[in-house]
């Protein structure tokens, strides 16, 4: 994964100095906002290349969970910095279209081809590790580059034909209109793990009721799933069983651990047992019943 970053870091930085070059030259600011959104995607794999780093470093006492949420963190602000070149770039596009500057296409068509190849090969790599979403937001990066330059490719032929100048800026407005789709998912789903709320895909209702199918569980409530990471996923809950021996519940909690893992992919678990109706108030329970005739059980699984 980091070698696939290294070699996307070195491509991009060339083409960004490149395609810089060539807008200023041409006076095409689609060239330039391709270069803008390619120094972004440089940003975007220095994050992800960092974060990659820190995710592979173990716990400590310190962080419990270790750096798990670096890369997530890193998605989150490659995303904040798309939203705001594809502003800048929208902004600059509309005063360019009340304003059309002569652009020259023929460069344009030869730089953006050059770029097609790039990033089109980079996001090939890219898509075999992109099961993180920390990689996954780098890809979105380069496979928005990949159609957006494709993109310029038909502005300057477009222009080369009928000598539309206006091309060049609207071109501008549709590439930033595909950044900011192109990132929104990231934002929100990043936000998401940021926030500890409920993972994308696994639903709280579903859970509790495959658990309460479970022989012997007769209750789940004040149940909680969160991410520790993009693909890691952790759940705590309090389960409602019988009055019965610590023998016989380990049985229960073994069969619960295999249902969490097996469909629903969840491994990091805190299960608390108990026998009597309670109230959570706070995330702490009361006991309805007088504290002398009962017991809670508690069972943590990991």
């Amino acid at each position: 994964m980091q070698r696939v970053l290294r070699l996307s870091l070195i491509a991009t930085i060339g083409y960004v100095v490149l395609t810089l070059l060539a807008g200023l030259h041409a006076h095409s600011l689609a060239l330039i906002s391709e270069a803008g959104h390619n120094a972004s995607d440089a940003l975007a794999i220095v994050l992800s290349f960092v974060a990659v780093w820190f995710q592979a470093k173990p716990a400590t006492d310190q962080k419990t969970f270790g750096y798990q949420r670096a890369g997530v963190l890193a998605a989150f602000l490659n995303a904040l910095t798309l939203i705001g070149i594809a502003v800048w770039i929208a902004w600059d596009a509309a005063g360019r279209l009340s304003r059309p500057q002569v652009v020259e296409p023929r460069m344009m068509v030869y730089v953006a081809a050059a770029g097609v190849a790039m990033n089109g090969a980079i996001a090939a790599m890219l898509w075999r590790v992109s099961h993180d979403v920390n990689i996954r937001s780098v890809f979105i990066h380069m496979l928005g580059d990949t159609l957006s330059t494709a993109a310029v490719i038909a502005g300057g032929a477009a222009i080369l034909i009928t000598g539309a100048a206006w091309v060049d800026p609207a071109l501008s407005l549709g590439i930033a209109a595909m950044i900011l789709w192109s990132s929104a998912s990231i934002v929100r789903e990043t936000l998401n793990i940021l926030l500890e709320g409920t993972p994308r895909g696994l639903s709280l209702a579903e859970i509790r009721e495959t658990l309460e199918k479970i022989d012997g569980v007769e209750d789940v409530h004040d149940l909680h799933v969160w991410s520790l990471g993009s693909h890691t996923h952790a759940l705590a809950t309090h389960v409602t069983i019988a009055d019965i021996p610590p023998s016989e519940s380990n049985r229960i909690l073994d069969r619960i651990n295999e249902v969490l893992r097996e469909q629903f992919r969840i491994h990091h678990t805190t299960l608390q047992f108990e026998h009597v109706v309670c109230e959570t108030a706070h995330g702490c329970l009361i006991a309805v019943e007088d504290a002398h005739d009962h017991a809670h059980g508690h069972s943590h699984a990991h």
